[in-house]
């Protein structure tokens, strides 16, 4: 165990993991998951909102096994290492609303940071000017850190809380292996599963799973998080995270060759629109919201698999984000910018601002 504690922390480690999960998405997409999202956590947390009626995007239902295995990787990952700890109580409501502008960002850009690496190794133009926000958005959350900004520290709690997370994914695997491939027509109930548009594009159920458990569980040991490898580039100069997203790219992008799902350009791509100034925000709001609460979405899944009850709270605020951002014409489309999208990412970035201005643990 000592021995493999040590390899995950390595380079080597961060390196085989970013390289696993490039390969792994665009693997995904090859079998049937949307263009240039293999992988997006806040995608697919907002096509679970849509499964559990949060929504009504219809194109945007179903329920994503890939989020169901990263907090089980995690969690398997955690009980076999002597890592789970239920731990809370770290300024909860602040934390969910984090995670609630955090996805409204993401939708207005159409993409997590997974993403936006991903959008960029199949030939994305547009996702540069998202990673540029998004390292704004970070650096901004930085100059909050080193200005004495703080959520509190979080601490032990009842052994239960830490699994109800946990449970609740189990609960979606079970709704998603019962209700998947029945003819739901005329259904009022959920879960609700699309039957076209990027809802209704998977990969197969069980290799969907598999995959998720090990990106889970490597996650989980290595500590991979792209807000954190922008934050301890900027804060302490440190590339150990970063130099993860940097395989998370090469491998995506080797594989995307070997596949021919490689296009380079700005215009025509999938699930993806031009407008650069909502690009840079969208992305700039989550950022600076990922950096207020200490982890990006794929982070806050692997904590809340440890036990993480703080984590579970931004998880459960980004589902809910997804819902108001669908329901209120906030959310973009490949034809652009929602009507609500410009509006509630300002909104989000008063809301940060406040937060990381107000919330200080000295002067």
């Amino acid at each position: 165990m000592t021995l493999l504690k040590n390899f995950f922390g390595s380079k080597k480690g961060m390196i085989i993991t970013g390289l696993v999960i490039g390969i792994f998405a665009a693997l995904l997409q090859k079998l049937g998951n949307p263009a240039n999202m293999g992988i997006c956590v806040a995608c697919m947390e907002r096509d679970i909102a849509g499964a559990l009626g949060f929504h009504r995007a219809e194109v945007v239902q179903y329920i994503r096994p890939e989020i169901i295995g990263f907090v089980l990787g995690s969690l398997i990952a955690a009980l076999l290492f002597r890592e789970f700890k239920s731990r809370g109580g770290s300024a909860p409501v602040v934390r969910f609303m984090l995670g609630f502008f955090a996805m409204v960002g993401a939708l207005v850009f159409l993409g997590c940071p997974w993403r936006a690496l991903l959008r960029l190794a199949g030939g994305d133009l547009n996702a540069i000017l998202g990673i540029a926000g998004l390292a704004v958005g970070v650096g901004i959350g930085v100059g909050f850190i080193k200005s004495g900004y703080s959520l509190g520290a979080n601490k032990k709690t009842f052994g239960f809380a830490g699994w109800i997370l946990p449970i609740i994914m189990i609960a979606l695997l079970i709704l998603l292996l019962v209700f998947q491939g029945r003819d739901l027509e005329g259904r009022s109930l959920a879960p609700f599963f699309s039957k076209t548009g990027p809802g209704s594009m998977r990969a197969p159920i069980l290799i969907s799973l598999a995959i998720a458990l090990v990106v889970g569980f490597l996650a989980q040991r290595s500590r991979f998080c792209t807000m954190g490898a922008v934050r301890d580039v900027i804060l302490m100069k440190d590339m150990h995270l970063m130099i993860g997203v940097i395989a998370l790219v090469i491998g995506a992008f080797a594989t995307n060759l070997i596949f021919s799902q490689f296009k380079l350009g700005f215009d025509g791509q999938p699930i993806s629109h031009t407008n650069h100034l909502w690009n840079f925000g969208g992305m700039l709001l989550s950022g600076l919201a990922f950096a207020l609460a200490g982890g990006c979405p794929g982070r806050q899944l692997f904590l809340s698999g440890e036990g993480d009850g703080d984590a579970a709270i931004f998880v459960f605020g980004m589902i809910v984000g997804a819902g108001f951002a669908h329901n209120f014409g906030a959310a973009s489309s490949g034809t652009g910018v929602g009507p609500w999208g410009p509006g509630s990412v300002i909104v989000g970035i008063i809301f940060c601002l406040i937060i990381g201005l107000t919330m200080r643990s000295k002067a």
